[in-house]
């Protein structure tokens, strides 16, 4: 059934390298050896991380065979960048007007930041351990979508696993979309995992 729910049926996806003289050895495979999945708060993020632990674990798992070769999991949380400050509707005319932070205030709000994302993180390696998959957590401050994409490029991953919240058209017209962003500018092939309707959150 969860196959079922995947944008994509995918099999490990295997590059063959073309030999640089004619009449060489034959063709080496290469196996996707670095993973990427992106979670927030959502569940359906949490859903495509264990629609990774099932279908992949066997490419990800922690034994010393797998070590040599070994896969590796990055699991990845984007925190909205701290402001300093916060814009009001002031009146009409769509006038602003801008509240600065106290300090005290800005350093409340990045500590409650960095406690859900240990939250988040600790859970999804809970999801990980009782599997042995080999895992690292990554956090980033930013745009998610952006700093996603940058990440992928940077650590050189052979695979973007997103989940997919359903939004509606007009939702993603007006907020946008980070798998539909992912998906066009990732420089990786992107899996975007789309969980039951029972779970689109």
């Amino acid at each position: 059934m969860a196959e079922d729910q995947a944008t994509a049926v995918m099999e490990p996806s295997a590059v063959e390298k073309q030999p640089e003289t004619a009449g060489a050895e034959a063709p080496t495979v290469t196996i996707t050896k670095r993973m990427m999945v992106a979670i927030d708060e959502s569940d359906s993020s949490f859903y495509a991380l264990q629609w990774v632990i099932d279908h992949f674990s066997n490419l990800l798992m922690t034994t010393e065979a797998a070590e040599a070769e070994g896969g590796l999991l990055t699991v990845v949380h984007v925190q909205s960048p701290s402001h300093h400050f916060a814009a009001f509707p002031a009146g009409p005319g769509g006038a602003t007007a801008a509240v600065y932070a106290s300090s005290s205030m800005i350093e409340s709000v990045k500590k409650a930041q960095q406690e859900a994302s240990a939250a988040l993180l600790s859970r999804a390696l809970q999801m990980c351990r009782a599997k042995q998959i080999r895992t690292e957590t990554l956090v980033l401050e930013g745009e998610a979508k952006d700093m996603i994409c940058q990440a992928v490029e940077q650590m050189h991953v052979d695979l973007l696993v997103v989940g997919s919240r359903g939004l509606g058209k007009i939702k993603r017209a007006f907020i946008g979309s980070v798998s539909d962003y992912c998906a066009h500018h990732a420089n990786c092939p992107i899996l975007i995992v789309k969980p039951p309707k029972e779970i689109t959150t």
